[in-house]
């Protein structure tokens, strides 16, 4: 155990250390840019995107399938999806020509043990999304040296200061799309005809799984409508860790006899 402890330690300083040479060199690159030198260059055939097929992802799927339709592209099946993203994912697929969609889903029996019933979000979101997402991304992305996001900063909360490059435990991360605002977003959706999510239109503007996630009013903001009244804002895949530790279970209910 020892041995593996100084191993991830090592991986972690690497991995800032690298950012931060990065950050230096190339952060002042425009999003298709920085895409192509980390894709090309700087982690060729060690480098993947994770997307969620979500209402933006689109963007950011477009501009790496114009460097290579052949990165590797992992997509989390929570088991609590909307159905509309599923089908969402295959429509964007075959639109961009992506060939290395890779689905990573939570272990059946780690999932069994912790999730019994299939209600622990309702009681217990964090550890909901840990078994559920945060798990299968850092077995997905262990392979390689660097992933790609598509968050922005201006969605607010622990991104406000988002940098295009960064060092998340033992990774670095690539963010290409930190400054673009929504309107870019969208108008880069619209300029090149890409597939819209199908729950856009009914309001859907942060799209999570399914128990979640819920449309959002005009004056809300977009991700206002993920784990609405929880006091919760992020999943836990971009806080990760290269050993993550699960949450706290939260204390057990009081049962009292009629």
């Amino acid at each position: 155990m020892a041995e593996l402890n100084d191993w991830r330690h090592r991986r972690s300083v690497r991995a800032r250390a690298r950012a931060a040479e990065l950050a230096a060199a190339y952060s002042h690159l425009d999003a298709a840019e920085l895409l192509a030198v980390m894709i090309e260059q700087e982690f060729a055939g060690d480098i993947a995107i994770a997307s969620s097929f979500g209402a933006e992802a689109v963007a950011l799927l477009a501009l790496a399938a114009e460097i290579d339709r052949n990165l590797p592209v992992i997509f989390l099946d929570t088991g609590k999806l909307f159905p509309e993203t599923v089908a969402y994912r295959d429509t964007v697929a075959g639109h961009l020509g992506l060939t290395n969609v890779r689905i990573a889903r939570p272990d059946i029996l780690e999932l069994a043990a912790a999730d019994t019933g299939g209600d622990l979000w309702s009681h217990q979101p964090d550890a909901c999304c840990f078994v559920r997402k945060v798990v299968p991304l850092v077995q997905a992305v262990t392979p390689y040296g660097a992933w790609i996001t598509g968050r922005k900063r201006y969605q607010g909360g622990l991104r406000d200061a988002l940098q295009p490059i960064e060092a998340s435990g033992g990774w670095v991360k690539i963010n290409p799309l930190a400054a673009w605002t929504k309107q870019d977003v969208f108008g880069f959706i619209a300029r090149r005809g890409l597939p819209k999510h199908p729950l856009l239109a009914q309001g859907y503007l942060s799209i999570g799984c399914r128990p979640c996630t819920r449309p959002v009013a005009e004056l809300e903001d977009e991700r206002d409508g993920r784990w609405a009244g929880t006091g919760k804002a992020e999943c836990g895949i971009h806080t990760l860790e290269s050993d993550p530790e699960p949450p706290a279970p939260s204390p057990a209910p009081v049962v009292t006899s009629p």
